[in-house]
C-alpha cells in the first residue's frame, strides 16, 4: 500500500475500513475458550495489530518506536520481527532504521496468547429490555485492551449469552470485582452518561485497607497513576465501616471517575488496599508505600519505580521465540493473589 496523503475525512474512512476488517478477522465464532487450573484461557490465535502513525512517532525509526512504546517485548524481538516482515509499514517490509512518516499504516502480526483469567462465571443479576446488571469477578477486564481481547467481559457475554451490542455504563479495573451495568443500546447509554455527569447516579465501593484511623474527604490533583499537581481534579469520600486491629473496612464514594482513583488516593493517604500489587508494594515504593506521593520531577526515580513494579507484577514467561507458530510470549498461570484486590463495587 502506498504511503497515505489523505485529508482528514478520507483518513477516517480508511481507518474505519481497517477496523471493520480487523473485526471480521477476529470473529468470536472462531474463538475457543477452555478451562484449566481454575482459570479461563483462550486458545492462541493469529492477530494483526493495525494503527496509523501517532504524532509522537513521526520522524522516529520503527525499531525505537516499538522499543519505547511497547515494552512487553525485547528490542531483539522487535529487530527480528521487522526483519521477518511481521512488523511492516504500509504493508511493505522495512528495516529497523526506517523512519515513520505522517499517516503511515503500522501493522504487527503475531500469534496471540492472551493472559488467563479466573474461571468464575459472570453472573447476570438483572435484565431488562435496555440494560443488564452483572457481578464481575476480579481479574476480568471489561473491554478489549492491551494484552486482553477475548478474555474480557464484553466478549465473554457475547460468546456465551449472545449479547451483540453492549455499552458499559460504569467501568471497573481488571482486578476489581462487583456490580457493572451495561446498556443494550446507545440511546440508553447516553442517557445514563448524562445522569452520571449531573451526579444523579453515584458509585460506591467497599475495600480493605492498611489503616487504624478514620479517613476524611480529600480533594487533590491526580494523574493517571500518581498524584500530580498538573493532573485532573478528582474527589473521593471515605468512611470507615469497621476495624480489626490491623486493617479497616472502608466505604469509598468517588465523585469523579479517574483511572485507579480510589487506589491512588488511598495510597497517597498512607492507607493502600491491603493486597494491591501496584500501590501496596513495599519493595517498589519503599517503607512508606508512596504516602504523600513521590518526586514527580525525578525521571530516574520514576523509571526505576515503573520497572520495579513491572517486574514484581509480571506473571508471564517472556518467550520471545519467533518460530513458525508462536511470535508472542506465553503466559504462565498467575498466582491466586494476582487475580484480585480487595476492592468491590456495590
Amino acid at each position: 500500500m502506498d504511503k497515505y496523503n489523505l485529508d482528514s475525512k478520507k483518513h477516517k474512512q480508511i481507518t474505519k475500513q481497517f477496523i471493520n476488517k480487523e473485526e471480521e478477522e477476529n470473529n468470536l465464532e472462531t474463538v475457543e475458550f477452555y478451562f484449566e487450573n481454575g482459570l479461563r484461557k483462550v486458545k492462541p490465535y493469529y492477530y494483526e495489530y493495525k494503527t496509523f502513525a501517532k504524532g509522537r512517532w513521526i520522524k522516529k525509526n520503527i525499531l525505537n518506536v516499538f522499543r519505547d512504546e511497547f515494552r512487553d517485548r525485547t528490542k531483539e524481538y522487535y529487530e527480528t520481527a521487522i526483519e521477518k516482515g511481521l512488523i511492516m509499514i504500509n504493508n511493505k517490509i522495512v528495516t529497523p532504521s526506517t523512519i515513520i512518516q505522517n499517516q503511515d499504516l503500522i501493522t504487527h502480526k503475531i500469534h496471540r496468547h492472551e493472559p488467563p483469567i479466573t474461571d468464575k462465571k459472570i453472573k447476570i443479576l438483572y435484565q431488562e429490555n435496555d440494560f443488564i446488571v452483572i457481578d464481575k469477578p476480579a481479574s476480568i477486564p471489561i473491554h478489549p485492551s492491551g494484552r486482553y481481547r477475548h478474555n474480557t467481559v464484553l466478549h465473554i457475554l457475547q460468546k456465551e449469552h449472545g449479547f451483540l451490542n453492549l455499552f458499559p455504563l460504569n467501568r471497573l479495573d481488571r482486578l476489581t470485582s462487583g456490580i457493572v451495568i451495561l446498556s443494550l443500546n446507545k440511546k440508553k447509554a447516553r442517557e445514563f452518561e448524562q445522569l452520571m455527569t449531573k451526579h444523579k447516579i453515584q458509585k460506591e465501593y467497599i475495600c480493605q485497607i492498611k489503616c487504624d484511623q478514620p479517613i476524611k474527604l480529600i480533594s487533590h490533583k491526580l494523574g493517571l497513576n500518581l498524584v500530580h499537581p498538573d493532573g485532573k481534579s478528582c474527589i473521593t469520600i471515605f468512611k470507615r465501616i469497621s476495624y480489626n486491629g490491623s486493617t479497616s473496612l472502608v466505604k469509598c464514594k468517588p465523585l469523579t471517575g479517574r483511572t485507579h482513583q480510589i487506589r491512588v488516593h488511598l495510597q497517597y493517604l498512607g492507607h493502600p488496599i491491603v493486597n494491591d500489587p501496584l500501590y501496596c508494594n513495599i519493595k517498589s515504593w519503599g517503607p512508606d508505600i508512596g504516602k504523600g506521593g513521590i518526586d514527580i520531577n525525578d525521571d530516574k526515580k520514576i523509571n526505576e519505580l515503573v520497572n520495579s513494579i513491572s517486574s514484581e507484577n509480571d506473571f508471564d514467561n517472556k518467550i520471545d521465540n519467533l518460530n513458525n507458530e508462536c511470535t508472542i510470549s506465553h503466559f504462565s498461570d498467575p498466582k491466586p493473589n494476582q487475580l484480585l484486590i480487595w476492592l468491590h463495587a456495590v
